[in-house]
Formats: structure tokens, sequence, C-alpha cells
């Protein structure tokens, strides 16, 4: 059903170590605004959606929101990679790097971890879009 072209849609190439600007950028990834929430919300509210190229858009729209979130993905790993432990405490990146090393792991820049209740769906194809929209920052 979905075609994978195993590249990053924007290239990343961070040849620079900065563990202080992934833990910002983490929250875009997994955080109440990120990448994660906004497919998890997109693919979850077509199935409201009776007309099937609405529901079909978000579901593009979705796979959008997943190859987002690869490209952050990419970012927060180049962002730490090969991070000496030295660095690890005097980055402020102990606490994190105690659970999940160096992986990417989903949560927000305060450490509170992705749930499912970063987002919603709510069974209203107006609600979920105006709450679409409150999400992506647009005016409602």
């Amino acid at each position: 059903m979905y075609v994978y072209e195993k590249r990053l849609q924007c290239p990343v190439n961070i040849k620079i170590r900065n563990p202080q600007t992934a833990q910002f950028i983490l929250s875009q990834y997994g955080g109440p605004d990120g990448e994660a929430s906004a497919a998890f919300r997109y693919m979850s509210q077509k199935f409201t959606f009776k007309n099937p190229r609405v529901a079909g858009l978000l579901n593009d729209i979705a796979c959008e929101e997943l190859s987002h979130l690869e490209i952050v993905g990419t970012i927060v790993h180049q962002l730490v990679k090969d991070l000496p432990c030295d660095e690890v405490d005097t980055a402020g990146f102990e606490k994190y790097y105690v659970d999940h090393t160096l992986g990417v792991w989903p949560q927000s820049a305060g450490g509170v971890p992705f749930t499912a209740t970063e987002f919603q769906s709510s069974g209203d194809p107006i609600a979920d879009l105006v709450e679409d929209m409150a999400a992506d920052g647009a005016i409602v």
C-alpha cells in the first residue's frame, strides 16, 4: 500500500554534534505538536470522512507527516552521533541518555513521552479539521 523510496525527501547532513539542540528538536519528533502526533492525527481522522477523496487526502497527509518524522529523527540522530560520555553531562543530556543512550525516542523537550493523548480524533469531521488547523498553527 505504501512505497518507501529509501531516501530522505530533504537530505540532512549535519557534521557538528549539538545535544542541546537535539533536546529541543526531539519535541518536533514526539512532542504535542510533533510529527508523530500529526501522522497519527490524520491517519485516525481519515476514517470519519464519507467522501473517499477527502479520506484519501488525509491518508496522503499522514504519509507526508511520517516522512517529516524520518527527517526530524535523522536530524536528532546526527546531532548526537558519536557523543562522547564526558560530553553527556556538560551538554545537559544525561537524563535522556540514561534511558535512551543515543537512540531517537519520541518525547517532548520537557521529557514527556509521546502518547495518543497528543492528538484528537473525535468522529466529527468539522471538529477534527478545526483541531488539525489549530495543531498546525493556523489561526482558527
